[in-house]
């Protein structure tokens, strides 16, 4: 079709003019339906973007080729060579939940999906027995209330997904240009203060996800959290669509918000639409169907939906959806909606009751979301022995056991004690969150867990803060651990001390989530890892002391000015 003779650029424009031409036609290009049907959301989308004169990033150019979904034979293959994917067949080896993280490990990372977080004993159990024979003796809790196993060996890796599916656990999309694993109010169902138990519609927008084939051509990945009113923070409005119930004149509804990304200092934008739950799951695929047919297939930076709103305004935006969903969508002015009380900050740990009389739950602390095999398995004995055997991840990298008879609370938490774990922390350790770091993602500057915990264990030695505080520690601009929604955020960097390069953070403060919605700032960039603690403890040290009655460390940092703010953090000011 292209003559040899022209330019690269001139190629792809006649390329683009061709299946603009052949679009318009209806002819069956590659990859499109049988007997003329059109092509599906992905290569539709792409040749959208060649019809216009626009360039595939190499990403697309793979999907293009071969869906992702269709490759599972090319992973069985390498895994029998024992040998690890080459970086793009590493991005269509995501789309089953395996990442190769080298050259941090020499290894794959697995990712699960675990809808709402909420996992049985049975499943826990399985993940440890994995983890035991085809990873690392261990398993990472994350920021979206999930699990990750990791140094998997090459040869193990369709092994794990294999044995996670035979346990009801199907990691499909949890990597590359998905819908991430849903998140939800941890304690679904057994919240006294919730307006909705949550569990029907997540169950409902898993497998509306897992078993609709045009939702895996997605531009860029993708996040989703549904929040019933529950008194655990879910960070909803981190992501891309966040529904959060509501009452309204006419019944319960969930709010939409829309295009949450703080790594881009965004959060989800109001768009003043309220959904019913019976329309959710129809509301989100529509949502999805204009993403995919909207966004940048071009540019990997400006992908995520964030950016077609940018470029489409929200009533643009909106607009398209209606357009698909063949109906106009319920709008309500934020002003008239009833909220449930707002959630309770680090009440993801300690003993709460249940709306069921004579029930209790549990939030348990994790060592940074690290648990090794035997950890893995207690938890799933005690919540066997003392509860409904139902374990419930938080985005806190923590984790919560129901369903536990007043009579046996005390037991409970002795078995708790004897796996080494906690269900009290200091109001330091119960807010602080760390990404994987330098050891396990070639990303990160900075070795964010080993880090998290010599802050925790330099300040607890050295101050009693008397008020939740939320530390997060991320290592890389990704911001996994979502350093710009915590009281103090750091973000890894590389700081010059003489001729080298030692670990270090860029400090951030007054970020919130929820009622202290805010996008931190940064007051002093390059804080190496070794006077982080004095640092740190001098910022907490003149909020104790200095602070008016009552006073958050938010709100204690918003009436500072950064210089100010600079100078207190200078880790020669922290008390001896």
């Amino acid at each position: 079709m292209t003559d040899p003779g022209f330019t690269g650029e001139q190629q792809e424009y006649l390329k683009g003019f061709m299946a603009g031409v052949e679009a318009r036609r209806g002819t069956l290009l590659p990859g499109g339906g049988e007997g003329g049907a059109p092509p599906d959301a992905l290569r539709a989308a792409q040749d959208a973007t060649l019809a216009r004169g626009g360039k595939l990033v190499a990403q697309e150019d793979a999907k293009r080729a071969k869906h992702p979904l269709d490759r599972w034979d090319e992973m069985t293959a390498r895994a029998d060579a024992d040998t690890f994917p080459k970086p793009i067949d590493d991005f269509i080896g995501r789309y089953h939940g395996l990442f190769f993280v080298g050259p941090a490990q020499n290894a794959f990372m697995c990712r699960l999906r675990i809808p709402g977080g909420i996992l049985s004993a049975h499943q826990l159990e399985g993940i440890a027995d994995i983890a035991q024979d085809c990873a690392g003796p261990y398993a990472d809790v994350t920021t979206r209330a999930n699990l990750q196993l990791r140094e998997i060996p090459a040869a193990k890796g369709v092994e794990v997904v294999a044995r996670l599916a035979e346990l009801g656990i199907i990691p499909k999309g949890t990597g590359a240009d998905n819908i991430r694993n849903i998140t939800a109010s941890p304690t679904a169902g057994i919240d006294p203060q919730e307006l909705v138990d949550t569990r029907p519609l997540v169950r409902a927008l898993h497998h509306h996800i897992l078993n609709t084939r045009d939702l895996f051509g997605l531009p860029r990945k993708f996040n989703i959290s549904v929040a019933g009113g529950g008194a655990v923070e879910v960070l909803e409005e981190t992501n891309d669509i966040a529904l959060r119930a509501v009452g309204t004149p006419d019944g319960l509804r969930y709010r939409l918000t829309l295009g949450g990304i703080t790594g881009h200092r965004d959060f989800a934008r109001p768009t003043g639409v309220v959904v019913k739950p019976d329309d959710a799951v129809r509301v989100c695929d529509a949502v999805l169907r204009v993403f995919i047919a909207e966004g940048d297939r071009t540019d990997r930076k400006t992908a995520r939906l964030k950016y077609v709103l940018d470029r489409l305004g929200l009533d643009g935006f909106l607009a398209l959806i209606e357009q698909r969903l063949g109906t106009a969508l319920e709008r309500i002015d934020d002003a008239a909606l009833q909220h449930a009380p707002a959630p309770a900050k680090h009440g993801h740990l300690g003993i709460h009751a249940q709306k069921q009389d004579g029930l209790r739950y549990i939030g348990i602390v994790t060592p940074v979301g690290r648990l090794d095999v035997a950890q893995l398995h207690g938890i799933a004995n005690l919540a066997r022995r003392f509860g409904s055997g139902t374990i419930r991840l938080t985005v806190w990298q923590n984790l919560i056991v129901s369903d536990v008879p007043d009579s046996a609370v005390a037991d409970a938490c002795a078995a708790i004690e004897a796996l080494g774990l906690g269900w009290q922390a200091s109001n330091i350790r119960g807010g602080l969150v760390a990404c994987t770091g330098a050891a396990g993602c070639k990303f990160a500057a900075s070795h964010t867990k080993q880090h998290a915990a010599q802050l925790a264990d330099f300040l607890d030695a050295r101050i009693a803060v008397d008020a939740p505080v939320n530390i997060h520690l991320t290592g890389c601009h990704h911001s996994c651990a979502q350093h710009y929604v915590a009281d103090i955020g750091l973000l890894g960097a590389k700081v010059e001390r003489g001729d080298d390069l030692v670990e270090g953070y860029d400090l951030h403060v007054g970020g919130g989530a929820g009622p202290e919605q805010k996008i931190g700032r940064m007051i002093r960039p390059k804080v190496a890892a070794d006077v982080l603690g004095p640092t740190v403890l001098a910022l907490l040290s003149a909020w104790m002391r200095d602070r008016a009655p009552d006073e958050t460390f938010q709100a204690f940092t918003a009436r500072h000015d950064d210089a100010a703010l600079a100078a207190i953090a200078q880790a020669e000011h922290a008390p001896a």
